[in-house]
C-alpha cells in the first residue's frame, strides 16, 4: 500500500515525477528487475527474469522522463525546496519499503547459498549507492538541488549495520497465519551463509529462527507469534507502514488528536510536516495527508485470530486447512487447520498505546525500544 500510495498521494510532481521516476525506476528498480531476476535464475525460475529484463528495458525511458522533468522543474527556483522535500521523502519512503520487501524475497526465499553469492547488502552497495546515489544523483548538485546525503548514508547504515532486511524477515515470519504465503525455516546452510555475510547474525535472530523451526507445526503450540520466545510484536509506523523494527529509533508522538509511532525521525517528518496543507510557508494543497485506518491490525483489532484469516479467505477448499503455513510440507496432518488457531485474541500496538495513561505510555516506549528481542551480547 505505502509503495502504490507514493505514486498517487500528493502533488504531481511529488507522486508521478520524483517518487515514481527519479527515485523508485531509476534506483529501486534495479534490486527489483535485475538483481532479484539473478536470484531467480540461480533457484531454477526462468520466467521470471524473462518478463522482468524486458519490464527493465522500458524504465530507461521512464528514467529519462523523470530527468528531464525535473531540470524543467529546477528552471524556477521556487520549486527547489519542494523538489528537495520530495527528493528526501521519495528516497526513505523507498527505501523503508523496497528494501524490507524485495531484500527479504533475495535473502530468505532463495536456496542457493554459494559463498559467492552476493548478500543483498553487496547488491544495494553496487546498484543503488553507487550506480544510482554515486552517478545518478550525486550530479544534480550542480545545478542547486540539495541532495539527501544523510538518508543514503542511514539507508546504508539501517541495511548493514541495524539489520533492517533481516528484522523484516523475521517480522514477515512472525505474521505467517495472515500472510499468504509461506516461509521455510532456516536450516545449518542458511545460518552458515548469513553468518558469513552478515557476522553476528546467528546472535541476533539465531535462536528465534531455531523456534520457527521448533514451533513450525500444530498440535502442541500455538502460532510462534503467540509463543514466548523473547519477541515483542511490533508497532508500525504511520508514514511507511513498515513496522518500527529497529526500535531503538522509533520515534512517537501525537498528530492529529492520535498517538502515532514512526520507525524513523524522517517517517515522522514526513508525516508531521511534508503531507502537510502548508510547507515553509507555501500553500501545498494537493499534498493531503496521511490519514485513515492506515495500520492492519487496527483494522482486525479485538478480534478472534481464526475470524480474521477466515474473513481473508486464507482458509483452503476443505475449509479447514490454512493456505499460509510456516513451512512447505503439504502432509495434511502436519499443515496447520483453522481450528488450532481458533480463541487466540489479536490486538493492535497502536490502539493499545492511545488507551494508556500518560505515565504508562512513557514506560511502554522506553521499554520497547530498550528491548533487544533475544539477541546475544557478546
Amino acid at each position: 500500500r505505502p509503495f502504490g500510495e507514493g505514486f498517487i498521494t500528493g502533488d504531481a510532481i511529488t507522486a508521478a515525477n520524483i517518487y515514481l521516476t527519479v527515485v523508485a525506476e531509476t534506483a529501486f528498480t534495479n534490486t527489483l528487475f535485475v538483481a532479484m531476476p539473478d536470484e531467480a535464475a540461480a533457484n531454477g525460475d526462468y520466467l521470471l527474469p524473462t518478463v522482468f529484463h524486458s519490464v527493465q528495458s522500458d524504465e530507461s525511458r521512464h528514467i529519462s522522463n523523470g530527468y528531464s522533468i525535473l531540470l524543467m522543474a529546477l528552471a524556477d527556483e521556487r520549486n527547489r525546496p519542494l523538489l528537495e522535500r520530495d527528493l528526501r521523502y521519495a528516497w526513505w519512503n523507498n527505501h523503508c519499503v523496497v528494501d524490507a520487501a524485495i531484500g527479504t524475497f533475495i535473502e530468505y526465499g532463495t536456496k542457493d547459498r554459494r559463498k559467492d553469492r552476493e548478500s543483498y547488502a553487496e547488491m544495494w552497495r553496487r546498484w543503488i549507492y553507487d550506480d544510482y546515489y554515486r552517478s545518478y544523483l550525486l550530479p544534480l548538485e550542480k545545478y542547486g538541488l540539495t541532495i539527501p546525503h544523510d538518508l543514503v548514508e542511514e539507508a546504508w547504515n539501517r541495511i548493514v549495520d541495524k539489520h533492517y532486511v533481516h528484522e523484516v524477515a523475521r517480522f514477515f515470519a512472525t505474521g505467517w497465519p495472515v500472510n499468504y504465503w509461506r516461509i521455510d525455516a532456516m536450516t545449518d546452510t542458511d545460518f552458515e551463509w548469513f553468518e558469513e555475510k552478515y557476522p553476528g547474525w546467528y546472535n541476533k535472530f539465531g535462536k528465534w529462527w531455531e523456534n520457527y523451526n521448533r514451533l513450525a507445526y500444530p498440535g502442541k503450540n500455538k502460532p510462534i507469534a503467540f509463543e514466548d520466545v523473547d519477541y515483542e510484536y511490533p508497532h508500525r509506523c504511520w508514514t511507511c507502514m513498515v513496522p518500527c523494527l529497529i526500535r531503538e529509533d522509533m520515534v512517537t508522538d501525537k498528530v492529529d488528536g492520535q498517538w502515532r509511532t514512526y520507525c524513523s525521525e524522517t517517517c515522522a517528518w514526513t508525516d508531521k510536516v511534508a503531507f502537510r496543507p502548508e510547507y515553509e510557508g507555501r500553500p501545498t494543497p494537493n499534498m493531503g495527508r496521511l490519514t485513515g485506518f492506515r495500520e492492519w491490525e487496527t483494522l482486525h483489532h479485538g478480534k478472534d485470530l481464526a475470524d480474521i484469516i477466515k474473513d481473508l479467505g486464507y482458509v483452503r477448499d476443505d475449509g479447514k486447512t490454512l493456505i499460509p503455513q510456516p513451512h512447505l510440507d503439504l502432509d495434511p496432518k502436519k499443515m496447520w487447520p483453522l481450528d488450532d488457531v481458533r480463541g487466540i485474541p489479536f490486538g493492535s500496538p497502536n490502539v493499545a498505546l492511545n488507551e494508556m495513561s500518560d505515565e504508562e505510555r512513557e514506560a511502554h516506549i522506553a521499554a520497547y525500544m530498550a528491548n533487544k528481542n533475544g539477541a546475544v551480547t557478546v
